[in-house]
């Protein structure tokens, strides 16, 4: 193997590692904030990281699907071993608030409005 074959195959398997199923994801907002539903099938809550750097969420997932000894897959339609997705977040949210729950395999995000941006009511006084 040659030089130049040896760095393609190199950038090929980095890539490869690289690579990463993206999770459907459904967002609802309402006048507190945002609630997102992200499905992550197959991963331990061990293997799944979130990240809130700036105004940047990104969610990450390793699959832990382990064929039993002894079987071998013959047909299989998830051959990504992971799964991420990034969002870029308003500045209304309030990503020093940001709650997360994961049960069976879906994740739920609340993200809350920042304080300046909450609906308020202004009173009016009779002059």
């Amino acid at each position: 193997m040659n030089e130049q074959t040896k760095v393609a195959r190199q950038e090929e398997t980095s890539a490869r590692a690289e690579a990463a199923l993206t999770p459907p994801v459904d967002v609802v907002e309402d006048a507190a904030g945002i609630t997102l539903y992200a499905d992550l099938p197959g991963v331990p809550r061990d293997k799944l990281h979130l990240h809130v750097e700036a105004e940047t969420l990104t969610i990450e997932g390793e699959l832990d699907l382990e064929m039993p000894e002894g079987m071998e897959a013959t047909h299989a339609e998830v051959s990504l071993g992971r799964y991420r997705r990034v969002f870029t977040l308003s500045r209304e949210l309030d990503t020093e608030k940001v709650s997360a729950e994961f049960r069976n395999g879906v994740l739920t995000l609340r993200i809350p409005k920042a304080e300046h941006a909450q609906p308020r009511r202004i009173e009016v006084e009779v002059a």
